[in-house]
């Protein structure tokens, strides 16, 4: 075998290091606090039983989540390349197929493609953040809410107009490279995030609904103690807790393992995914913590669904004194989760243009931002011109969102997690996770058993 402690030390990021642990924990940190925690979690949980499902997602982020994440950045850092790149080399490292640079391949295709509709409902934040400070939800019917949401996604020119923003200023920082881009953002935007959902969570507090809120999110229904058919605990519902799990912390997409190709030798993987697999966590608890007691104060429907974040709350917000104040606190919040993801998302693939055409960061960017970009008006346009045009899981905007959430990312988070824990020999890992231990061997346990097995309940879930 090649992989020998002389040809590891040769072996360097092209692209520069993030300069310490903490801003490696940022940044993945960042990766992972999107959409999927503060909107989507709190409407997953409120339809599938609350502190029931959430003690079954915890269960799940740390059996399935925090190995899988440990297995990407394992393969980035020793690698040091673009996802592609990596796992061509480690493949011929440990004398395997090269065809496991199309798990690379797919990671970033996936990225790419998640971004292009992410962008979009990213670029929705943004129109309602502004929305928020001129009070248009102040005193609102549901129906004006309602029709509001409507007119706007209806309005292609407007939406179109914000996923152009929110790209060009993605492209923007991921163009300035790991420390004077990447690195920056993130420390400005987790921390603003964070203190931004403390605030929230602060009025939540005091709105007098916070008792039932924190009872929901962490008290378990007694007919799911008593194993009753009445518990809304479902096993669909145990499943949409491992795919939430998995694709909240931004596993598969390539984004982790490009991140960990940056990251000092010196810096413990066990540790730094650990303390991101817990911010990530946190600030979904957090979210989940804030929007349900004002859900509650407003008598409103905690399985909403998806319009929770763009109709539900704009109406709650709309009923409080401060209402344009903290709503336009939450929209904002909402476009800095989505921020820090974006940078992550495109990062593997302007890496990859990097390495295999020579080009410079900055025309890496434009060039894939570009790409991504046009892609987006797919989905911009999904909601308006063309959205009576419907095939396989229906809207362009529907299928490219199934294909990636329900198809890529749990096939390539598999593939990943099987190259990491049978492919790579243990003298390989070990060298990586630095541990020959306790956590070592639960680690390779979680990995070739427990979490493929789990990642293909996901599998078979979609597919049904």
């Amino acid at each position: 075998m090649l992989n020998n402690q002389a040809s590891k030390e040769k072996r360097a990021s092209l692209h520069g290091n993030w300069s310490s642990k903490m801003a490696f924990i940022l940044a993945v940190t960042g990766s992972a606090v999107g959409l999927g925690n503060i909107w989507k979690f709190p409407y997953v949980a409120g339809q599938n039983g609350g502190g029931a499902f959430v003690l079954v997602y915890l269960f799940c982020v740390i059996i399935i989540g925090m190995p899988v994440m440990m297995s990407e950045i394992l393969i980035g850092r020793r690698g040091r390349r673009n996802p592609v790149a990596a796992m061509d080399l480690l493949s011929k490292e440990e004398n395997s197929s090269n065809k496991w640079r199309w798990v690379g391949i797919m990671g970033v295709l996936g990225g790419v493609l998640i971004l292009s509709y992410y962008s979009v409902i990213a670029g929705w934040t943004l129109g309602y953040a502004l929305k928020s400070i001129t009070g248009v939800f102040v005193n609102a019917s549901p129906q004006a809410v309602s029709s509001e949401f409507s007119n706007f996604v209806g309005n292609w020119k407007v939406i179109g107009f914000y996923h152009t923003l929110f790209m060009a200023l993605t492209i923007f920082f991921v163009a300035r490279g790991v420390e004077k881009g990447l690195e920056r953002a993130v420390k400005i935007m987790v921390p603003v995030l964070l203190i931004l959902m403390l605030v929230l969570l602060g009025y939540a507090i005091k709105s007098g609904f916070f008792g039932q809120g924190l009872l929901f999110m962490f008290s378990v229904p007694d007919s799911c103690i008593a194993l009753s058919h009445e518990c809304p605990l479902t096993w669909n519902s145990v499943l949409v807790a491992l795919g939430q799990a998995f694709f909240t912390l931004s596993i598969g997409m390539g984004a982790v393992m490009a991140y960990g190709a940056y990251l000092p030798e010196e810096t413990s993987i066990i540790g730094a995914s650990a303390a991101v697999v817990t911010a990530d966590t946190g600030i979904a608890i957090l979210a989940g913590l804030a929007i349900f007691p004002l859900v509650f104060a407003n008598g409103l429907d905690p399985a909403d669904g998806p319009g929770l974040v763009f109709q539900t709350l704009p109406l709650a917000f709309g009923q409080m004194s401060d209402g344009v104040f903290f709503s336009t606190i939450f929209f904002i919040l909402l476009s800095f989760a989505a921020w820090t993801s974006a940078i992550a998302l495109i990062e593997p693939a302007v890496a990859w243009v990097i390495e295999q055409f020579d080009k410079t960061r900055t025309q890496a960017s434009l060039i894939i931002g570009i790409l991504i970009w046009i892609l987006g008006f797919g989905s911009v346009l999904s909601f308006n011109l063309l959205k009576n045009m419907i095939f396989l899981a229906g809207t362009f905007f529907d299928n490219v969102d199934y294909l990636t959430s329900n198809i890529i990312l749990p096939f390539v988070g598999l593939l990943i997690t099987i190259f990491a824990g049978w492919i790579m020999s243990s003298e390989s890992s070990i060298d990586e996770l630095d541990n020959s231990g306790f956590i070592y061997k639960s680690w390779r346990l979680l990995a070739r058993y427990i979490a493929p097995i789990g990642i293909i309940l996901v599998l078979i879930n979609a597919i049904i």
